[in-house]
């Protein structure tokens, strides 16, 4: 597990982020969830780690947990707008977690998310600049920050953990009506075969009575 630290999930949600759509929004939009913050490029050598991100998202999202991708030509990766990005997106990996407007995670013109999310350090204790594109950053509801270097894959066993652990367990409730739902079709097949034996006897019945008369 990597080291993490705590941040103030308040200081974090009072940054102003601006959408691909070019809409003012901030973190405070995704309070209570499980977040997954990720510079991303899309003529990097890892940008099939969309196709994993997506996943993802389509596995634990109706579970309160979303990807926040950040485009940056920050390593000189990236498409020239926004628009062409959305596209690229859309079409090369069915991408529907929220994107954002391209930004600097490093340097003069760093953007404020990544001022504070920079400070975290990683497995190794390190923390300072990103190092390439695909970085990511998990932060948890409580406000820890996790950070994962760019190699490793976004379902690597110790990212997948680390969201597991911080999510709310799955709905029992759901488990429940799914018995329920199979023992009532159970029931069913048993009314129905023992209509079936009935309708039988019945036939049976008939056809002696018939065989008396015409005797």
């Amino acid at each position: 597990m990597p080291t993490g630290r705590i941040v103030e999930r308040m200081t974090l949600s009072d940054i102003p982020i601006t959408t691909i759509d070019g809409e003012q929004t901030s973190l405070a939009e995704f309070d209570n969830k499980v977040l997954m913050i990720v510079n991303v490029a899309s003529r990097c050598g890892l940008a099939p780690q969309y196709e994993k991100l997506e996943a993802l998202q389509k596995t634990y999202g109706d579970r309160g947990f979303t990807v926040l991708g950040f485009p940056s030509n920050q390593f000189l990766q990236e498409l020239g707008s926004e628009e062409k990005i959305k596209e690229y997106c859309s079409t090369t990996w069915g991408v529907t977690f929220p994107m954002f407007e391209k930004i600097r995670v490093n340097g003069k013109q760093q953007h404020p998310l990544y001022t504070e999310l920079v400070k975290t350090p990683d497995a190794k204790g390190h923390a300072g600049k990103v190092s390439w594109n695909f970085e990511k950053f998990v932060i948890t509801p409580a406000g820890d920050v996790h950070r994962f270097r760019p190699t490793t894959e976004p379902d690597s066993e110790e990212i997948v953990d680390l969201i597991e652990a911080s999510l709310p367990a799955a709905d029992s409730t759901e488990r429940t009506e799914t018995t329920h739902s199979e023992s009532e079709s159970g029931d069913g097949t048993e009314h129905s075969e023992t209509t079936h034996t009935e309708t039988e006897h019945s036939e049976t019945t008939t056809e002696t009575h018939s065989e008396e008369s015409r005797a």
